[in-house]
């Protein structure tokens, strides 16, 4: 079975169909007579698949015309713009003929995707309702159920129509079932709060009984900490007398052996500081010594860089001479054009040194 609509030119007539002005007209009118002559019918599978094949047919025609061109233009490169030319003519016509001939089926898949989205989106609602959360209260789910049940699942949901009353029905099972817990857990929160009001209230009794007691007791323990502190107060001040005679003697001598020892550390670091000077000075000295000698090694090395780099240049110049003189310049021209180039002074050419 053919997959074109068009028989291409024959390759002996070929060049003269591309070179004429519209030559590929009577085989675009044999591919537009068989699009005419073809009835869309996107209601039917049969038919939806019909008109994707000429349309694929109108693109394979397309190619294999093409191609022929291709052909011409590698063999004839001289008459490359009346091809290409009308190649682009044909191309672009059934371009513009596939759409046509497509645009009824792409606007029957556009319709089809919006409508399947728009029925899944409902049975997605659906499936999410019956999902409870946990803070979700029981009128927060009463109001749920009302909700779902007031959606109205029939024929207008065509072929999901049965997968919606299975969704509808799931949704509203886990909602009763959810209701049901979530009233019980109420009803036993509602029970703990008030065991634990009145266990409040029996926490605050014993709590105002305790402090009562705790109060006599510290009224009692502070009489008796008040007769015990002026005792520990009594003996305190006679020990701390002694004990300030006592750090006066010692601090005394404290301060005289602390004297003696900072005599002897200025006197040590009257001695070090002697030492490091000395030290210093003969490490400036190395330094300043061993600065002298890079720096001349550094001048000589230069020197030696620049007589080589000139001997270099100097035996390449003299390379270039040899090569100018051997061509049939004379020498003095040989070593003036050298000479230039060297200096950069003639555009675009230079020696590598």
């Amino acid at each position: 079975m053919s997959t074109e609509l068009a028989i291409v030119p024959p390759k002996e007539t070929a060049l003269q169909v591309f070179q004429a002005a519209n030559g590929l007209d009577p085989y675009l009118q044999q591919i537009r007579a068989e699009i005419d002559a073809f009835v869309p019918d996107v209601s039917t599978k049969k038919g939806r698949d019909a008109i994707a094949s000429i349309a694929h047919k109108v693109a394979r025609s397309k190619t294999a015309l093409d191609n022929v061109g291709k052909e011409l233009v590698a063999e004839l490169k001289e008459i490359p713009k009346k091809i290409d030319a009308e190649r682009k003519r044909m191309r672009d016509t059934l371009d513009a003929w596939k759409d046509e001939v497509r645009a009824p089926l792409n606007e029957w898949e556009a319709a089809e995707a919006a409508r399947v989205t728009r029925h899944s989106d409902s049975i997605e609602w659906l499936r999410d309702s019956g999902t409870v959360f946990s803070d979700d209260s029981s009128e927060d789910i009463q109001l749920r159920i009302a909700q779902v049940e007031a959606v109205e699942v029939g024929p207008a949901l065509e072929e999901f129509e049965a997968e919606a009353h299975r969704v509808k029905a799931a949704s509203l099972t886990a909602l009763q079932l959810a209701l049901t817990k979530r009233q019980q857990y109420e009803a036993e929160q509602a029970e703990l709060e008030r065991l634990r009001a009145e266990a409040a209230q029996r926490e605050q009794k014993e709590r105002e009984e305790r402090i009562a007691r705790e109060a006599a007791e510290q009224a009692r323990l502070e009489a008796e900490q008040r007769a015990q502190a002026e005792r520990d107060a009594a003996a305190k001040r006679e020990a701390d007398a002694k004990a300030a005679a006592e750090r006066r003697e010692l601090e005394l001598k404290l301060q005289a052996e602390q004297a003696e020892r900072e005599k002897l550390e200025a006197q040590q670091r009257a001695e070090q500081a002697e030492r490091d000077a000395a030290e210093r000075a003969e490490r400036a000295a190395a330094a300043e010594r061993q600065r002298q000698a890079d720096e001349q090694a550094r001048i000589e090395a230069e020197a030696k860089a620049r007589e080589a780099d000139k001997a270099h240049k100097a035996a390449i110049n003299r390379a270039a001479m040899e090569a100018f003189v051997a061509g049939g310049m004379t020498e003095d021209c040989a070593k003036q054009a050298v000479t230039l180039i060297a200096k950069r002074q003639i555009p675009n050419i230079q020696i590598t040194y």
